[in-house]
């Protein structure tokens, strides 16, 4: 007759480390398409009006961004409190904008470029005098569709 052996208690098995570096792969592959890079650090405040009609902009990748407010806090001591022109990741003059646009219109592709839209992010308290100014400068340098931009409120009170 045959002898059965009691299996000795061995603990439990090492878990499998295999799959491991697929599912960290898939995780870093999400999180990069997934994550949107901010690509403009904000210099100036800009809080945007409220309006109840809005159109919004369905390629994003042709929009070029001029943004007009006071300097944020940590500025003002060396800007002051002025309104400013911020053009990509610095403050600029109006006399700056003509090169800009030129070269903002350089990097879209050629069959693009009739679609390419400036938009103005203009702080809700600045005067109408440096937006003015702006405009004028992009009107010399040809850039004529201009997209001002704002936040959507279902109601305005009044």
């Amino acid at each position: 007759m045959a002898k059965f052996k009691k299996k000795s208690d061995g603990g439990t098995p090492a878990i499998s480390t295999a799959s491991l570096p697929d599912i960290v792969f898939m995780l870093l592959f999400f999180f990069m398409v997934a994550t949107k890079m901010r690509e403009t650090t904000l210099k100036v405040q800009v809080t945007t009006p409220s309006v109840t009609e809005v159109d919004k902009i369905e390629n994003k990748s042709l929009v070029s961004y001029i943004y007009i407010g006071k300097p944020i806090k940590k500025l003002q001591a060396k800007f002051g409190t002025a309104p400013r022109i911020q053009l990509n990741d610095a403050f600029a003059t109006k006399e700056d904008i003509f090169t800009w646009v030129n070269t903002e219109r350089e990097k879209i592709d050629e069959s693009e470029r009739g679609k390419w839209t400036v938009a103005l992010k203009v702080d809700k308290k600045t005067k109408m005098g440096i937006v003015t100014d702006v405009k004028q400068e992009l009107r010399k340098a040809n850039a004529l569709k201009i997209n001002y931009s704002s936040k959507k409120v279902n109601k305005i009170s009044k």
